[in-house]
């Protein structure tokens, strides 16, 4: 497993922007497959963006594609998530999360075991 901090959260106007961070620890960051979820008060944890370890295709939500990116730098054992457009029904803790080696099922919060504790993000109307 590896360990996971998330950063850059925080408050922000409806339209406006944020950029999540998830810094990685492990000599490995280049072969982990990594998501971001997040978690509304009173919902369940919901998947918003992964990226395969490979490179490939890059997977959205429906509620966020075109206005989220999802990145990772192997360089500096970080991945990002460049939230833009943002809407009240995003506020939520948002987590990333990591599995070596996998391929499929990035949707699926049950394919990752390794997560962080998660970082607030507020967006006001």
């Amino acid at each position: 497993q590896v360990q996971l901090v998330e950063s850059g959260g925080g408050s922000v106007q409806a339209g406006g922007s944020l950029r999540l961070s998830c810094a990685a620890s492990g000599r490995t960051f280049f072969a982990y497959t990594m998501g971001w979820f997040r978690q509304a008060p009173g919902k369940e944890r919901e998947f918003v963006a992964g990226i395969p370890w490979s490179g490939g295709t890059t997977e959205y939500a429906d509620s966020v594609k075109g206005r989220f990116t999802i990145s990772k730098d192997n360089t500096k054992n970080m991945l990002y998530l460049q939230m833009n457009s943002l809407k009240p029904e995003d506020t939520a803790v948002y987590y990333c999360a990591a599995r070596i080696g996998i391929l499929t099922g990035l949707r699926e919060g049950k394919t990752y075991d390794s997560w962080g504790r998660g970082t607030q993000v507020t967006v006001s109307s």
